[in-house]
């Protein structure tokens, strides 16, 4: 059975398309500097579940939405991720505030440093596709990915990396530094999301540089930094 990273959907509140094959909106690295306070919250009376919305998810929205702003920051938003049923390993229960950072990016679609509730409500189903991705690639249940889980997902996906680089995603993306004795520890499921978005992101902009599909490109030195700098 094959597996597709998951994209934002295009509405949301909508399931994402089954190809999963539209882009997430905007760049991911363009706003991380400016949050969590980008711009003034004012207090907000929340006025009730919204036409259509899920109960259970707009009571979630609003308990950790501490300030009563009617927006989560990335601060509130990783504290949704943490005690919410996200994140698999009990063992790592803080969720990876970098990949917090990048689903605020591509979730913050009007560009106002916070997470309103329809933006939730779309980050909180593209988070529901990755669990059900993580789960199926976790072999062995241990609730982390190891090197040969993510060289099998990654190949599902259509990434064909060399031992080399998949040695060097473990490492980067394993939960904690790796001993001189052993592999690395495993990849929780925030870093999972993060390691596999961040090889999506930088392929695709390989292959938009790739005009003669040779597997081949020459860059100068800024257009490399701004193509390193743009990844997750």
């Amino acid at each position: 059975m094959s597996y597709y990273t998951p994209n934002p959907p295009n509405a949301y509140g909508s399931n994402p398309p089954s190809n999963y094959t539209s882009n997430p909106p905007g760049a991911y690295a363009s706003n991380i500097g400016r949050y969590p306070n980008s711009q003034p919250r004012q207090y907000v009376q929340h006025q009730g579940l919204p036409a259509g919305a899920d109960p259970q998810l707009w009571q979630w929205f609003c308990a950790v939405d501490t300030d009563r702003s009617g927006a989560l920051s990335v601060t509130e938003l990783q504290d949704a991720l943490v005690n919410g049923k996200w994140h698999s390993n009990l063992a790592h229960d803080e969720f990876d505030l970098d990949t917090v950072k990048m689903l605020m990016n591509i979730f913050d679609t009007d560009r106002s440093g916070t997470i309103g509730f329809n933006e939730f409500a779309g980050l909180w189903k593209y988070i529901a596709e990755w669990q059900r991705v993580f789960k199926h690639f976790d072999r062995d249940h241990s609730g982390s990915i190891d090197g040969r889980e993510l060289a099998e997902a990654l190949r599902n996906f259509g990434y064909n990396l060399s031992p080399p680089l998949l040695r060097a995603l473990e490492i980067r993306y394993a939960s904690g530094a790796a001993s001189a004795y052993g592999p690395p520890p495993g990849i929780t499921f925030d870093r999972f999301v993060r390691a596999c978005v961040t090889v999506k992101t930088l392929t695709e902009t390989f292959q938009r540089e790739d005009r003669d599909n040779d597997g081949w490109i020459q860059l100068n030195y800024e257009d490399f930094l701004k193509i390193s700098l743009s990844a997750p």
